[in-house]
């Protein structure tokens, strides 16, 4: 019990480092919470400042997964085959985290670029296969809400597929759950044709 606390601890706090927030912070003198739909996450950051700051945004919140995964691996001598759930465990914390930060009013992004992190962190191969279905998926449907569900789902068949237990099978689905939940507002805008294409966005910030 004292080991699944402190794994999902160290994943909480990693998953505190706010990218969004602090970098449009120092370099725009502003809260991205306050700009698009309201959230502390790279797309939001896209569509608000441009690629270029995106793509920043979305590299640190997957390097802070990636980081936190090597930290638990390194203390505890574990690996996705020898121990699954205390990794599984921590990728979650850095989800929440990223989700609901305690210094932000647990206010967050969306954690898909944390839960890429956490594929890579787990292994290179697993996650380039994540980031290539989130890059098709958002290239085939133009919007990056649907390329996550693919993400998603593809982190459940993963986790089945790896025989990797009970728990961490629990893990990856209440990760699709939350993400699905924290992505509603965008189906229904895409329902209902209001939500921004992707390719528009791009065309529109690099005017």
């Amino acid at each position: 019990m004292q080991d699944i606390l402190i794994v999902s601890l160290i994943g909480y706090l990693f998953g505190n480092i706010q990218a969004a927030y602090l970098i449009t912070k120092y370099f725009k003198k502003v809260d991205i919470r306050t700009f698009g739909y309201g959230n502390a996450g790279a797309s939001n950051v896209v569509e608000s400042f441009g690629v270029q700051y995106g793509l920043v945004v979305a590299l640190v919140d997957i390097l802070k997964a990636v980081l936190s995964i090597a930290l638990i691996k390194a203390l505890y001598s574990v690996s996705l085959e020898s121990n699954s759930t205390l990794l599984y465990l921590n990728g979650f914390g850095v989800v929440l985290g990223h989700v609901f930060p305690f210094h932000m009013n647990f206010k967050g992004g969306k954690g898909t670029a944390s839960l890429i992190g956490v594929l890579f962190g787990l292994n290179l191969f697993y996650g380039f296969i994540g980031l290539s279905i989130i890059i098709i998926g958002t290239y085939l449907t133009d919007r990056v809400a649907l390329g996550t569900i693919g993400l998603t789902l593809y982190w459940i068949i993963l986790t089945q597929h790896l025989n990797l237990g009970l728990l961490p099978l629990i893990i990856s689905i209440l990760m699709f759950t939350l993400s699905f939940y924290l992505h509603l507002p965008n189906y229904k805008r895409i329902l209902n044709n209001t939500e921004g294409r992707l390719s528009h966005v791009l065309k529109k910030k690099a005017k």
